[in-house]
């Protein structure tokens, strides 16, 4: 009790927190039926790429684009098969993906469908031309960075680093220790960073209040229980320097120098050190960022966009139609883009009933800024 009522209070204190200037519009781009989408990412020429990891909706294909008002399996049918026999080269179970500078589409495959262990050569990074819709890369993440427990969820990119660029992946398990993979994207050689460290954790006594009610497991038949889920959404500075993370199951923004974690010869401590709690934000799952150096999150308990400028936290637009704004992009349109998923609503947190009620819908919002691309 005296958990939820801390919650309750920390829940209530965001609530109060707006910016003055007047909130923008939220305007609907799509509605979804059927599965339901979590990542969603806009090209630098408008097109729009929508993701649904198989976590139970049995969807028929886990990237797609959307067109015309319908999404259609990306880059194909057949990479969309799954064949764990195969799982470097099918899609399994794709939780983000993300557009970059150089007109390509990346996808993130967790290779876990329904949060099970990765299935060996599942996890992994792969590059779609956008010119060609041709498969031109794939990155299989190593046993080393990729543990039974991992669970890769979100993905930023800097394409200036290196001979090829850099990937900066976050690990939201729900089982083992979140942290920050870092990828090599000319030789594929993959880092971890802060693996189980405080700000790549969760809350340990995070307890959400989304719509009125504290969300937690709630299997049919069986005792409610914590839902902690580690470091989950992910941002990048306009000049590249900066790296922005949260975990899931928490209200805290966290950011870390790059160039500290790419170096394999600055140690864990050091990193650790860098380390800077940036505020209370709210509750979030994914993150963005823009040209002009601002940060965006959902805030998931108020139905709610945010946005950290000039150090300071303000809420952009609360909405009721922003239920669960799960993954956020910013389109060169100068629009904020997000999916609302009423992922919260999932059967697993309501005693086996699915409280989902369809369509799904992406949404966007007005920012005036366009988004970091860093080539």
């Amino acid at each position: 009790m005296k958990q939820l009522l801390f919650a309750g209070i920390m829940a209530a204190s965001f609530s109060a927190v707006a910016d003055p200037s007047p909130s923008p519009a939220v305007e609907r781009v799509a509605t979804f039926e059927g599965a339901m989408p979590t990542g969603v990412t806009v090209a630098p020429n408008g097109r729009i790429f929508v993701n649904y990891p198989q976590w139970g909706d049995n969807p028929a294909f886990t990237v797609g684009e959307l067109k015309d008002g319908k999404v259609t399996a990306y880059p194909s049918q057949a990479l969309n098969s799954a064949d764990p026999s195969h799982a470097a080269s099918t899609l399994i179970s794709v939780q983000s993906v993300v557009a970059d500078a150089a007109n390509r589409l990346w996808i993130l495959d967790t290779g876990a469908p329904k949060f099970a262990a990765p299935i060996a050569g599942g996890a992994k990074l792969v590059a779609v031309d956008l010119a060609t819709n041709k498969v031109v890369k794939t990155i299989v993440l190593a046993d080393d960075v990729v543990l039974p427990t991992t669970y890769v969820n979100d993905v930023r990119f800097d394409l200036r680093v290196g001979k090829a660029g850099v990937a900066y992946i976050t690990d939201s398990s729900v089982k083992g220790p979140g942290g920050i993979i870092v990828v090599d994207l000319d030789s594929g050689h993959a880092i971890r960073r802060l693996s189980g460290h405080a700000s790549t954790m969760p809350d340990k006594d995070f307890v959400p209040l989304i719509e009125g009610k504290p969300l937690m497991n709630r299997p049919a038949g069986g005792p409610p229980s914590p839902w902690l889920v580690a470091s989950d959404g992910i941002a990048i500075s306009a000049d590249g320097k900066t790296l922005y993370y949260c975990a899931l199951s928490s209200r805290h923004l966290f950011s870390v120098p790059t160039a500290l974690l790419r170096d394999e010869k600055v140690s864990e401590a050091d990193i650790e050190k860098a380390v800077r709690d940036l505020g209370m934000k709210g509750a979030s799952d994914g993150l963005a960022e823009d040209d002009k150096g601002r940060v965006y999150g959902g805030d998931y308990e108020h139905n709610s966009i945010r946005r950290y400028n000039a150090g300071k936290w303000e809420t952009l637009v609360t909405d009721p139609r922003i239920l669960w704004p799960d993954t956020l992009s910013v389109g060169t349109d100068g629009y904020l883009y997000f999916t609302a998923n009423q992922l919260h609503r999932q059967a697993g947190f309501h005693e086996g009933m699915d409280e989902r009620k369809q369509p799904y819908e992406l949404l966007r919002v007005k920012i005036g800024a366009g988004p970091v691309l860093l080539k």
